[in-house]
């Protein structure tokens, strides 16, 4: 496969203002030493302040990788807010790459349904326990 160039977006929101920040740099360095992959261009913006009392910032962080898995993989990994493909404007692709990269997906998928449905069923549980307490 060609050099795939991506650029995604990384937000945090949380508070004090320095954790948020310091979270932020944490993402973008650890990506930077992600396997396969080769930052070309970091963009960060300034913290602001929400009317939550929440601080936000984000990133905008260009890579290139050759490999569509491991764009999968930042996906589930970082959790960005945004996903662009800048090259190439077509991708061929092999059927058994293609069909591999979509059952990591469908392997992850599964898996947080999993969490999901477990944080349901011990929610439910506490709320009854809850009701029985009153």
């Amino acid at each position: 496969m060609k050099k795939i160039v991506a650029r995604i977006t990384i937000e945090v929101l949380g508070s004090p203002k320095d954790h948020v920040e310091k979270a932020l740099n944490a993402a973008i360095e650890k990506i930077k030493e992600e396997k396969n992959i080769r930052v070309a261009n970091v963009e960060s913006y300034e913290s602001k302040e929400m009317d939550n009392k929440l601080w936000s910032t984000f990133a905008d962080i260009e890579f290139e990788t050759e490999d569509l898995k491991r764009i999968l993989n930042i996906c589930f990994d970082y959790m960005p807010s945004t996903l662009e493909i800048l090259e190439p404007a077509g991708v061929e692709l092999d059927c058994n790459d293609l069909a591999d990269t979509l059952n990591d997906f469908l392997t992850m998928l599964h898996k947080y349904n999993m969490v999901i449905n477990k944080l349901q069923s011990e929610n439910t549980y506490m709320m009854k326990e809850l009701e029985k307490r009153k």
